[in-house]
């Protein structure tokens, strides 16, 4: 038996980031534009793309603990969640374009074709990220290089971020030469496959080192006995479900905050401005004198003020991403967690004091707002994975992939909280895909959503850090236990 504690080599996580690239080129457009897709692209009412979203999601949440149970239960000789990945590779693929094209059935079987195709989508993302998220969890006991290849693979998760965020909806425009619903089937079908490359080197460069030193016989009903009377579990549960149906709903609202609230003519002159419009003219410049072909970028305002948006944010959360592993070893996760996201979320609520035509104010926020979110991505994965340790440590049973269920369950439960709210929300303020300039009523609130109703599970987040036992001294004594015990296993 190989020590649990062995570090890892650049290539393994580097290789185990790759998964999560892949599944974020799904999951960051599932949470950014799904409700934007059935509206604006589908034609879907905003209420029922909110039904969809919200029904379907939570259909789908429940498939997290029977995914978690069998993972637990698989024993291959590639291990137990390896091949999970490898086989739900290309089904993902698939199901992930067919969510995103838009076949002509008439409004009602619009709505049956994209209930069927959510659900499908959750489905496999569950059969494929869940086992991929307890994968961290056996791929070594040391916690250091547990928080770092957590920031790799959240590095990773933000380089697939800024593609959908800042590059998607670009795309889908050049793509589909400016019918989106065309340019959204290209974009997916290229995303699906390089998504199945990335899963199959995920594959392929990763070995699970931890197994159970078992003192007693692990059963299903064992596992949910653990799982209800483990009080962190409980906590991060509920942590993930609120931070999730917040990054939705911002997520979501961001695209209509840009379209339909700020200024245009302001948000032009920032552009201008800002030097971005000269950077566009400067690469299409070097383009041709190379005798290629202009990189077509859109010229409204919106989409690149929007792309533009995200870009800052994003490369800002990645550099908070780089100062995670840092805090985290010297103050521990909890604290770093909870702090981190309470001024990330009062960064989120300025937004709503910010005139419509005073747009630097708003890439600061933004930018800001990234800094400190991103502190916080890998501690919310790496805290699930010490859950999984804590109920081993207490109960001499481990089950790394329904512990881990938690998390895509709560995760499943924000999507669809979140994603149903923007469309609830655009249909309580009268948002009109047809008009050109929404009312000043519809306006004030796509402003409001997306800052203070937005930032109101992000500070229940924050608060529940407090009831969190598993404090810095605790993950030291946790891993030396553990350590302790499987060295006299492998003894």
């Amino acid at each position: 038996m190989q020590q649990p504690t062995e570090k890892l080599s650049v290539i393994e996580k580097i290789g185990y980031s790759l998964g999560d690239l892949a599944a974020n080129l799904i999951f960051q457009t599932l949470m950014t534009f799904i409700t934007f897709f059935y509206t604006d692209v589908y034609n879907i009412p905003p209420a029922k793309a909110a039904v969809i979203i919200f029904t379907g999601g939570m259909i789908g949440a429940f498939f997290n603990p029977l995914i978690g149970i069998l993972a637990d239960r698989t024993n291959t000789r590639w291990g137990k969640f390896r091949p999970w990945i490898l086989f739900t590779s290309v089904p993902f693929g698939v199901i992930a374009l067919m969510a995103f094209s838009t076949p002509d059935f008439g409004e009602q079987g619009k709505i049956i074709y994209a209930f069927i195709t959510y659900v499908l989508l959750l489905f496999v993302y569950s059969a494929n990220n869940l086992p991929y998220a307890a994968l961290s969890g056996v791929l070594t006991g040391n916690m250091q290089e547990r928080n770092s290849v957590s920031s790799y693979r959240f590095v990773a998760v933000m380089v697939a971020q800024f593609i959908i965020q800042a590059l998607l909806l670009p795309i889908v425009l050049i793509m589909g030469d400016g019918d989106k619903a065309v340019g959204f089937s290209r974009a997916m079908t290229m995303f699906s496959i390089v998504g199945v490359v990335f899963f199959l080197i995920t594959f392929i460069t990763t070995k699970e080192r931890i197994t159970t030193v078992a003192a007693k016989s692990s059963k299903v009903t064992d596992d949910l006995k653990d799982l209800i009377t483990n009080v962190p579990w409980l906590i991060i549960l509920l942590v993930t479900t609120a931070v999730f149906t917040g990054l939705a709903l911002k997520g979501g609202l961001y695209i209509y905050y840009f379209e339909n609230y700020l200024d245009e003519a302001a948000l032009a002159a920032f552009l201008d401005s800002s030097g971005f419009n000269a950077s566009m003219a400067a690469l299409n410049s070097s383009l041709t004198s190379m005798g290629l072909t202009e990189f077509a970028w859109p010229e409204d305002a919106p989409t690149s003020g929007f792309s533009v948006f995200n870009a800052s944010g994003i490369i800002l959360m990645i550099v908070g991403i780089g100062f995670s592993k840092f805090f985290a070893d010297k103050f521990g996760k909890r604290n770093v967690f909870g702090i981190a996201l309470f001024l990330a979320t009062a960064a989120q609520c300025y937004f709503y004091f910010i005139p419509s035509d005073s747009i630097a104010p708003v890439f600061i926020t933004q930018i800001l707002h990234g800094f400190l979110y991103g502190i916080t991505i890998p501690l919310l994965w790496t805290m699930i994975a010490d859950v999984a340790d804590y109920s081993e440590w207490k109960t001499f049973r481990r089950a790394t992939a329904i512990t881990f269920a938690a998390m895509i369950f709560g995760l499943k439960v924000g999507l669809s909280l979140g994603g149903a709210l923007v469309g609830f929300m655009l249909d309580n303020f009268d948002y009109d895909v047809g008009l050109v300039t929404q009312t000043l009523a519809t306006q004030e609130g796509i402003k409001l959503s997306m800052s203070f109703f937005a930032g109101i599970p992000f500070f229940i987040a924050s608060g529940l850090m407090l009831f969190y036992c598993i404090n810095k001294q605790m993950e030291n004594d946790i891993e030396k236990s553990l350590a302790d015990r499987r060295m006299a296993a492998a003894a």
